[in-house]
């Protein structure tokens, strides 16, 4: 019920409510409510496995290159411990506008969980995937969030990336898990740091060469 108010809330007027149009507006409405975070309006977890499916099966008939960025907020619960949970909820909205403000339009953003978001960047290129992230890194850490009538806030994230293996049909499981170890060794470093795999992946795991002929994951997933 509360998803279909929501819809209610973003539809055109299209006249007599029952119509089909009515009615695939509220269908649409709703497929759109269903696939984005209600906190930052990106995508959440669910939408994020499907792109990453679709782009893991390009990857493997493409060839071409994909990066997946792994961002986590640093300190985030100190930040609601001193500020509260709404302070907290101000800090996730800002860094999503951040990210937003540093990706193409083909990429996806997505909130994967509590103070954690991941990135897909299909056709990155590794010779660039660490200044990409870097842009991404200064960008959060140069914005200025009000949490308050007086008070400012500023955060770092710690970013882990991993690139696809071309031609090769991976699994988004271990694509992340790479990605993640990477942003692990960026928070052991220091945090507010972007650590990415160099030179990138080219050993292909027994797994995926278990499924370099299988069907489209994609089709897993839907």
């Amino acid at each position: 019920m509360q998803l279909l108010a929501q819809a209610g809330q973003v539809l055109p007027d299209l006249g007599e409510t029952g119509s089909a149009a009515w009615l695939q507006s509220v269908i649409d409405a709703l497929c759109e409510l269903s696939s984005r975070d209600p906190l930052t309006g990106l995508a959440n977890r669910r939408h994020f496995e499907l792109a990453l499916a679709r782009e893991i099966d390009r990857v493997a008939r493409a060839g071409e290159p994909a990066l997946v960025l792994m961002v986590d907020i640093d300190r985030f619960k100190l930040v609601n411990d001193t500020h509260g949970h709404s302070a907290g909820d101000l800090v996730i909205q800002a860094v999503a506008q951040s990210l937003m403000e540093c990706v193409r339009p083909m990429d996806t953003v997505a909130r994967f969980g509590g103070e954690e978001f991941a990135i897909i960047l299909p056709n990155c290129p590794a010779a660039f995937g660490q200044q990409v992230a870097e842009r991404i890194r200064r960008k959060v850490e140069q914005r200025v969030i009000t949490i308050g009538i007086q008070e400012m806030l500023q955060v770092t994230i710690s970013l882990g990336g991993a690139f696809a293996p071309q031609w090769v049909r991976s699994s988004a499981t271990l694509w992340i898990e790479r990605a993640d170890q990477q942003l692990y060794r960026a928070k052991s470093e220091g945090r507010n740091r972007a650590c990415l795999e160099m030179p990138p992946m080219s050993l292909v795991s027994a797994e995926e060469k278990d499924m370099l002929f299988s069907i489209s994951q994609f089709q897993d997933l839907v």
